[in-house]
């Protein structure tokens, strides 16, 4: 089919067997996707787990996270994961971190207080200690003393692992624009979204002396892809809802209307039941499935993630919702 992105990556979640993800991360390998992402949004599936088994039965594709938080591991140990993530797949690793979210954050005894300034403290504290650095640094959230990681036998050379920042807001954007080597945008907005993100990244980017093209800018893309058009749009709603209704920061940047959001924010809580959730449904019309996901026939997906592409996303990071997974990766394959 014409009019694919050249660059492709793939995402996932909880939805299937961590054993299927890597048959699924094998056969994306062997279609010419350039890495795989895995979620640790919620409290459903750490991310480390499975990028470990993604990247022991592969040898060609990048495997990020996609992604942890920066409050509940110090950056010691995120340093020290990264590096043991990078010595079993060498130059293949991404870490990808993010702020976390509401009220999810505080549920667990998080205050998420200046997360610009705790992001920027974690993000220096990681890249230093994974250049291999001896590394003391205090700051408001970083408390860090003659901090090294500590290879006794194995290889202490400066470890390739770039940073990616999961960003949705305004002022996160110019950060990661500013600090990161890449920016993982979010998914669930529309594709008009990205000119005001891109704004952000470029201005933040010249704080540091780069531009806009210095910073890899991979995007979360939802596909729900099936022959059947309708199946597909069913399919990709209930992942809508639930995130309209329940991530602010999302709902925020999505580009619904807030006549719909409102309706669905009064059915929905988090946790939802599962009779919140299918009521919710009701609200969320096709157009709206279609605005903030790549949902419908092949042809449709296709067209939808090449207007992420056109709106300066560099890598669509395509996240199956249909139940053929393997129809996406053979669709967006090489």
């Amino acid at each position: 089919m014409a009019g694919k992105p050249q660059r492709v990556a793939l995402y996932l979640q909880d939805k299937h067997p961590i054993r299927e993800g890597m048959t699924f991360v094998r056969e994306a390998e062997a279609r010419g996707f350039e890495a795989v992402w895995q979620a640790e949004s919620r409290l459903v599936r750490d991310a480390i787990v499975p990028m470990a088994a993604f990247a022991a039965v592969t040898d060609r594709i990048k495997v990020g996270s996609g992604v942890i938080n920066n409050w509940t591991r110090n950056p010691a140990i995120i340093a020290a994961t990264f590096s043991t993530l990078d010595d079993l797949a060498p130059g293949r690793v991404l870490c990808g971190i993010g702020a976390w979210w509401e009220p999810l954050a505080s549920k667990v005894g998080v205050d998420r207080r200046r997360p610009l300034l705790a992001m920027r403290e974690v993000v220096e504290a990681v890249r230093r200690l994974l250049a291999m650095e001896t590394v003391t640094f205090h700051g408001e959230f970083v408390q860090l003393t003659d901090v090294q990681i500590d290879i006794v036998h194995g290889d202490r050379s400066p470890k390739n692992v770039p940073i990616y920042i999961g960003a949705t807001g305004d002022q996160m954007l110019e950060l990661a624009g500013e600090i990161g080597d890449g920016v993982l945008m979010n998914y669930l907005v529309s594709p008009q979204y990205n000119a005001r993100a891109l704004e952000c990244i470029a201005r933040g980017a010249r704080k540091a002396g780069k531009s806009l093209d210095d910073i890899d800018r991979p995007q979360l893309v939802v596909v729900s892809m099936d022959r059947d058009r309708d199946r597909a749009l069913d399919n990709a709603r209930e992942l809508v809802t639930q995130y309209l209704g329940q991530q602010p920061h999302i709902m925020k940047a999505s580009g619904v209307g807030d006549d719909v959001l409102e309706r669905i924010h009064q059915v929905l809580t988090w946790p939802a039941t599962e009779e919140q959730i299918r009521e919710a449904m009701k609200l969320v019309p096709d157009d709206v499935v279609q605005l903030i996901t790549a949902s419908g026939t092949p042809e449709e997906c296709i067209a939808k993630v090449q207007d992420y592409v056109d709106t300066g996303c560099t890598c669509p990071v395509l996240y199956p919702l249909g139940d053929d997974v393997r129809l996406m990766i053979d669709v967006f394959g090489s």
